[in-house]
């Protein structure tokens, strides 16, 4: 990791000394700014680069770091721009060099900032956070001074209020994870720009750029836009309007991955236990591959046949039959988790985790019987919070890692994933004459056109000559 220059550190120090900053504060300080010139090291960005900040600050993000310390970061990056601005002013005469690369300043920058010295106005709205031109060599660099409500605002508070609206709404940590991440694309497309003064513009060039630079497909370009309209929405409480000009990515028609039956087995002998189990149910009953790992003891009813999907997607309940041929095996895996949960009972762990209060309003429910996942972890989870030790489901990432073995080793020549059974199942009801309605039902889609894909799936069977119903 690079070394901060003497010289820096020595102005941080005074900077310090004038704010009366606490000693522990002064150390975070000045660790987030060693990391943030060793990034802009690695990844290439000029020191002074505005730019640079947001994206400093979403790899901290991904790199797991709590919203304090990214805060910390962000507070001691502003300290360093600030210090930058105050070095044009005290030089006016000629260029000084001090140890840092990014520390250059021109007498070009000085005349710029001379014309507002006179104007007691226009300063109240200067920033003096730096920004440094990229694009020139680094004896050239200048300072320029931007307005103090144009770019590299902290975005924390927004991010904790999307979680909070979120979790009031009872979504998904999925959509909260794709929520985020769109946000986290547009704050580094508008350079940190202060909330207060987003517009439809920023949405608008935002959604273009991905079409015409990105070149994302239309799903997620409407992705980034029903992200970005719950922004406007619920964290910022204004409407974007109608956005008119937007360059829409190209819709292109999608038919989907089907396997046959042989093909289906033959993946399945490359699957183990409970590998297998969770592949079968996604065929068998058309599932989805978190609301099959979400399932639970009691959404199995072996005496009716039926399978209850609680909170699928859209947080809707939906029944589908049992497949017959599955019963005796699922009735074994049964018996397996009671002696699963027998062990952990012994070992005194809190429980499985639950969904919402549920925990508050059954205060042993986390321990019964019927609320132990039909499809558990491999091992518990510690909780560092509590310090108790509870019981998850099923990772969903090994089960996309086995099945995607499984599809290698089988020398299938289709692109499978754990979808494809879902694509599999409807299809194949397709192809035995059932109804498009029973299939739209089964699958729990809330528009019949979602279902109609699968029509073009299987084999047209249309009788090309005409005839009347009378004479069926």
């Amino acid at each position: 990791m690079l070394p901060v220059p003497s010289q820096l550190l020595e102005r941080f120090d005074k900077y310090f000394q004038s704010q009366k900053t606490p000693n522990n504060l002064q150390w975070a300080y000045k660790k987030w700014l060693r990391y943030y010139l060793d990034f802009c090291d690695k990844y290439k960005h000029p020191p002074g680069l505005k730019d640079s900040l947001p994206e400093f600050i979403n790899k901290l993000h991904e790199k797991k770091q709590s919203n304090q310390q990214q805060e910390e970061a962000a507070t001691a990056i502003t300290i360093y721009y600030k210090i930058l601005a105050t070095q044009v002013s005290l030089n006016k005469a000629s260029p000084v060099r001090t140890q840092s690369p990014s520390a250059y300043i021109m007498p070009q920058q000085e005349k710029a900032l001379s014309v507002h010295e006179h104007d007691p106005a226009p300063m109240k709205k200067l920033n003096r956070n730096p920004t440094f031109h990229s694009d020139l060599k680094p004896s050239e660099r200048t300072v320029t001074v931007h307005s103090v409500q144009e770019t590299g605002a902290s975005w924390i508070a927004e991010y904790s209020k999307l979680e909070d609206e979120i979790s009031v709404r009872h979504y998904s940590i999925k959509t909260l994870r794709t929520y985020k991440g769109w946000l986290k694309k547009f704050q580094t497309f508008t350079r940190s720009k202060n909330p207060e003064l987003l517009s439809s513009e920023d949405v608008k060039e935002f959604l273009t750029s991905l079409a015409v630079k990105k070149k994302v497909a239309s799903t997620t370009q409407n992705q980034a836009f029903n992200s970005l309209l719950f922004f406007y929405r619920h964290i910022l409480k204004r409407e974007f309007g109608k956005l008119e000009g937007v360059v829409r990515a190209k819709r292109k028609p999608y038919i989907p991955v089907v396997l046959s039956r042989e093909e289906i087995d033959n993946i399945l002998r490359f699957l183990e236990p409970p590998y297998d189990l969770v592949v079968k149910l996604l065929y068998g009953c058309g599932l989805r591959l978190f609301e099959c790992l979400n399932l639970r003891v009691h959404c199995m009813n072996f005496d009716a046949g039926i399978l209850t999907i609680h909170d699928g997607k859209g947080q809707k309940d939906r029944t589908v039959p049992l497949p017959e041929s599955m019963l005796p095996e699922l009735r074994r895996h049964l018996e397996t988790l009671k002696e699963l949960h027998k062990q952990d009972i012994e070992k005194k762990y809190a429980g499985v985790f639950l969904v919402n209060a549920l925990e508050l309003k059954y205060k042993n429910a986390a321990k019964d019987f019927i609320w132990q996942r039909f499809l558990p972890a491999l091992q518990l989870t510690y909780v560092k919070k509590s310090g108790e030790y509870r019981r998850y489901h099923l990772h969903e990432r090994l089960v996309q890692k086995a099945i995607k073995e499984a599809v290698g080793k089988s020398r299938i020549t289709k692109r499978a994933t754990a979808h494809t059974f879902r694509h599999s199942f409807a299809s194949h009801l397709l192809q035995a004459n059932y109804d498009i309605r029973t299939i739209q039902e089964l699958l729990g889609h809330s528009d019949l056109k979602t279902t109609m894909i699968y029509t073009h799936t299987v084999k047209s069977r249309t009788l090309k000559e005409a005839k009347s119903p009378l004479d069926f």
